[in-house]
């Protein structure tokens, strides 16, 4: 069984959280859980412990603190766990202790685990991507969870996980990414979704917008942060048009994305200079992609 008193790894800090979190019997019944989950031989009392959990233990949100999710970032650079659920903990930790038994056929074992489970199940293995070893290896059925139109588990792998930006090759970002839009997901809980903009994202981008303008559909304003940093040559057009537009939101990712542009000609910088308050704000932080996101979401219920 994994040691949870060596070091702050994911395991042993989902162990912390949940023995804080849990009563005398329910904690008692995960130890059990996870002594059963052991068997070196047989699966059977992980598959047990494993859909049992929400039952025994609750799907309650973990209370974390800041000193937590500090932890939970030294242990695995890029893990956020705000929001993990009690159930989720534990199904994690049961899985992530039964990876130490199955070494090198672990990823199979994982994969075959995920595509049989509920919805539920997926959402908490789906989180535990980036804490799971032989990572590498489970990009392939990341990106297969990412076909899925339920927010819940595609999100569960898009959003707040280092994963994707680490493993995925650029074709798999980039659908991730307008997939995102498509079903309509934010777009800023996306780690590294700045860091890894590339010309063909901004090509699949603005095409989407234009089939989107010429259906009357709307856009998300976020949309825009994925252009700004790496325009193409309808960039300036589009932004032109989004920029005088009659929402407030659309004016703010239009000036956010235009103050973006690696290389600014005169009509960009002409552009900016009739927005001098929202370039106030982008310079002393008022306004910046991850509060639009914020914005975008709660005015579109997200």
């Amino acid at each position: 069984m994994t040691d949870y008193n060596s070091n702050n790894t994911p395991a042993a800090l989902l162990k912390e959280w949940l023995d804080r979190a849990l009563s005398e019997t329910t904690a008692g019944w995960l130890q059990s859980g996870l002594e059963k989950a052991d068997d070196p031989v047989s699966d059977q009392g992980f598959y047990v412990a494993f859909g049992m959990v929400p039952r025994k233990l609750g799907k309650a949100t973990l209370e974390l603190n800041d000193e937590d999710l500090q932890k939970a970032d030294a242990s695995r650079k890029g893990w956020r766990p705000q929001g993990l659920s009690v159930d989720q903990a534990a199904r994690l930790l049961l899985t992530l202790n039964r990876s130490v038994i199955m070494g090198d056929r672990f990823p199979d074992w994982l994969d075959q685990l995920i595509a049989t489970g509920d919805v539920a199940e997926q959402v908490a293995l789906y989180r535990g991507l980036p804490l799971f070893p032989y990572d590498k290896k489970l990009s392939l059925r990341a990106q297969e969870g990412l076909r899925t139109n339920i927010k819940t588990v595609f999100e569960a792998i898009a959003h707040d996980s280092p994963f994707p930006a680490e493993y995925f090759e650029e074709n798999a970002w980039n659908h991730m990414v307008l997939k995102a839009l498509f079903i309509g997901s934010a777009l800023y809980p996306i780690q590294g979704i700045d860091q890894r903009t590339n010309v063909q994202l901004t090509r699949m981008l603005t095409q989407y917008a234009h089939e989107r303008w010429a259906a009357k559909r709307v856009i998300s304003p976020e949309l825009w942060r994925c252009v700004g940093r790496c325009p193409n040559d309808s960039a300036l057009d589009d932004l032109k048009r989004v920029i005088s537009s009659s929402d407030e939101l659309e004016n703010r990712a239009a000036v956010l994305a235009l103050n973006d542009f690696p290389e600014k000609n005169e009509l960009v910088e002409g552009l900016l200079q009739t927005q001098t308050e929202l370039l106030a704000a982008i310079k002393n932080g008022e306004l910046t992609w991850d509060r639009l996101g914020v914005q975008v979401a709660e005015g579109s219920g997200q």
